[in-house]
């Protein structure tokens, strides 16, 4: 029930900011909207305002208090069993991309880590020096096939998504094999507490991260929607890949020092595991010359 709610959300808070679509009448400001590609700038930041509000007073103290009152190890096991969980959504993810190896790596690690490792509980593939978990959703799916991804938008309560995630996050409710399964065996409680652990879940692996883009960042939003746009061009870039290292993927690259980019993605980064500290952000929504690209920010989904 939870899932189809977050759905619906997702739609309907997709068409009302769909319906305020307008670029901005000045010339440089429309060129600077165009550059970011949201065009939505004015709304959108007003929702972002009312989620950061939301953020401090209820998700970061439920997920401060999470982290300090469980155990490592807990948290570490409840963290693999909910990976565990997406394994066969991940699987069709690679499916629909093209990539029947990423596939039959999620399948396997599905299939041993809920018997060997404890019902997933345990990373027992991992630990063994077998595959590691990928993350890879519809969204990604939808931008390998080559679909643009529409104008930037913040989906209140949410948070970053634009036009193509966020039909992919109303096909999710449809497409999780385990939540089908257990909404057909009559358990969508199970489906209900495992979206409410996983949104604090994340949230915990977010904490440190957040405080040091808060912390080094000019203007939170513009490096917030950064750090979204170049984590998907990311992912839609591993999959084209096929799930492999950038440097299996290009061995030129490996051997003579270059990076090479693939094709379809509009501006990969490399992935780190929290926000650079070196530098603060200088924000993309600044007044500052329209043609500039927007800064270099990175980001690494949590769950990986």
């Amino acid at each position: 029930m939870l899932r189809r709610l977050v759905s619906l959300a997702a739609v309907a808070a997709m068409m009302t900011l769909a319906g305020c679509a307008t670029l901005p009448e000045d010339p440089e400001e429309r060129a600077e909207a165009l550059a970011v590609n949201d065009p939505l700038e004015p709304t959108n930041r007003a929702l972002f305002d009312m989620n950061m509000f939301l953020d401090d007073h209820i998700m970061a103290p439920f997920a401060e208090g999470y982290r300090d009152n469980l155990p490592d190890w807990l948290r570490q096991a409840i963290h693999s069993f909910l990976i565990n969980l997406e394994e066969p959504y991940v699987a069709g993810n690679d499916l629909l991309q093209g990539n029947p190896a990423a596939a039959a790596d999620a399948l396997g690690r599905f299939m041993i880590n809920s018997t060997f490792g404890l019902l997933g509980f345990q990373d027992a593939v991992a630990d063994s020096g077998g595959a590691k978990s990928h993350q890879t959703d519809i969204g990604v799916t939808l931008g390998a096939w080559g679909f643009e991804e529409g104008p930037y938008l913040m989906l209140p309560f949410l948070g970053p998504s634009n036009l193509r995630d966020g039909t992919g996050r109303v096909a999710d409710y449809w497409a999780h094999p385990t939540g089908a399964l257990m909404m057909s065996q009559g358990l969508n409680v199970f489906n209900n507490v495992q979206l409410g652990v996983e949104t604090v879940d994340t949230r915990t692996q977010l904490l440190d991260p957040m405080k040091e883009l808060r912390r080094t960042s000019l203007d939170e939003y513009a490096a917030i929607r950064s750090l979204y746009r170049q984590s998907r061009d990311a992912a839609i870039a591993a999959s084209l890949r096929g799930q492999r290292p950038a440097h299996e993927a290009h061995p030129a690259a490996a051997t003579t020092g270059g990076q090479a980019q693939p094709a379809a993605a509009s501006s990969p980064a490399p992935t780190v595991s929290a926000p650079p500290a070196a530098a603060p952000v200088s924000g993309e929504g600044t007044k500052a010359d329209p043609k500039a690209k927007p800064s270099a920010v990175e980001f690494v989904d949590p769950k990986k």
